[in-house]
């Protein structure tokens, strides 16, 4: 009896890998948000610190914002990564590894606390959505024509 690891490419090793270098990126991220609250004293379950309350509420907010972003992107990238993935693996992984370094400096720029640091390279990550789009329209336009 075939499982369905046997249907899938050889290539989409490289999708799996991919997946799991962003699950470690999101791990680096979220211990990072742990060192800021201890920095800048943001208790939990405070999700975002008051300016009114905490004098480095901002430089706190910026990180904690920078993981809050990924998280949200995060499905919508897993999802377009594993389908574009099943009909062009080595072009969806590599995307997805540009996506990855691209939201590491994202994260970098804004943990500064200067927000508009996030856009330096991490606006290129859309660049990798767009691809991983395509990747993933090709896959449903084959199955449906095949």
């Amino acid at each position: 009896m075939a499982t369905a690891v046997e249907f899938l490419p050889k290539e989409y090793g490289y999708v799996a890998i991919v997946l799991v270098l962003y699950c470690f990126l999101n791990m680096w991220m979220a211990v990072r948000v742990g060192q800021a609250r201890r920095k800048y004293k943001v208790f939990y379950p405070t999700m975002y610190a008051s300016e009114a309350e905490n004098k480095d509420a901002k430089l706190f907010n910026c990180v904690q914002r920078g993981h809050q972003n990924s998280l949200e992107m995060m499905p919508m990238f897993f999802v377009l990564l594993i389908l574009g993935g099943f009909q062009h693996p080595v072009i969806s992984a590599s995307l997805g590894l540009f996506y990855i370094i691209t939201r590491y400096f994202y994260f970098k720029g804004y943990s500064t606390g200067v927000p508009d640091k996030r856009l330096s390279i991490g606006i290129y990550g859309f660049v990798s959505l767009l691809g991983l789009t395509i990747c993933t329209i090709s896959l449903g336009v084959h199955l449906i024509t095949a």
